[in-house]
């Protein structure tokens, strides 16, 4: 029963404490929302910059054409050959017949190419289309299937996907990086800035330690009241992430996009806004209680 009685009057004391030291208490909040602020742009820019770049991956596949003169049967060995590959997710056949036809809906122009073609005269080519579990191993992948019985020619771009792939690593390590950064500072800017707050009260706690308050007893109220401000300062970016994101997705949702906008999107609401918003009040919440145990704990040694 005296612990509860000591957690209640604590956490009493704590809402106490932030209002009668208001202007250090919005002076702690703000320095709060700014860096958790950074914090959610940080890895919202990660996220959507990671899921770009996997949507793009996605899209990389190997062509494959093969001999003017395969028959049926052969068709149906190179196929059962190429999904036995190591690396290879799908494979997608297109007859020469279906490319004909394609190419004539397209436009008038090929639809009167296409017609002057006599029965055996297509000279298009079976064709298949792969698609990797792996995109940096597709370089690995496109010699195995080159050596291939009648494989044509493989063309999946070998000088663009290198560099694509060398620009998806180098983006990537710098979003981590970057967000890594940003929670690092941000811890060291609300833990200091919950020490100048403690500090503040130095004399407080040297009087309790007079009158012979145990350790427990004086640094529960400062811990409560760290937690309290880091959570509440968390609060307006949490509403600024869920709400910004959202109409900016919706915003972008609505706006008729070209080919390659199509591609360049923001990852969906759901799937991010919320872990971001659980990650802002941990952090602000947790580094709150964490500063002023630190600080407080300065002024409790002998």
């Amino acid at each position: 029963m005296r612990m509860f009685r000591i957690i209640g009057r604590s956490i009493s004391s704590s809402f106490k404490s932030v209002f009668r030291n208001f202007s250090l208490s919005v002076a702690s909040i703000t320095c709060i929302i700014i860096t958790l602020l950074l914090v959610s742009i940080g890895i919202l820019l990660s996220y959507n910059i990671n899921n770009i770049t996997k949507e793009i991956e996605d899209e990389l596949t190997i062509v494959i054409l093969m001999d003017k003169n395969i028959t049926s049967a052969e068709l149906n060995v190179a196929k059962a050959t190429l999904k036995s590959v190591d690396n290879v997710e799908e494979v997608e056949f297109n007859s020469k017949e279906s490319i004909k036809k394609d190419l004539a809906s397209q436009n008038d122009t090929y639809a009167k190419i296409v017609e002057t073609w006599g029965e055996d005269e297509n000279p298009l080519q079976d064709s298949f289309v792969i698609t990797v579990k792996n995109v940096k191993d597709i370089n690995e992948t496109a010699t195995t299937i080159k050596n291939i019985d009648k494989v044509d020619r493989v063309k999946y771009g070998e000088s663009m996907v290198n560099e694509l792939i060398n620009i998806f690593d180098v983006v990537k390590n710098a979003t981590i990086v970057l967000v890594v950064g940003l929670v690092l500072v941000t811890t060291f800017l609300i833990g200091n800035t919950i020490k100048i707050t403690i500090f503040s009260r130095r004399s407080e706690i040297d009087i309790m330690r007079l009158v012979g308050t145990s350790n427990t007893v004086i640094k529960l109220p400062f811990i409560i009241e760290g937690f309290l401000l880091g959570a509440i300062g968390s609060i307006i970016p949490i509403l600024i992430t869920i709400i910004g994101y959202t109409y900016a997705y919706n915003s972008l949702s609505a706006v008729e996009m070209t080919n390659i906008l199509n591609v360049i999107k923001l990852a969906e609401p759901s799937s991010i806004v919320y872990l971001t918003a659980l990650i802002l009040f941990i952090l602000g919440s947790v580094v709150g209680m964490f500063g002023s145990l630190r600080a407080v704990r300065r002024y409790l040694t002998i």
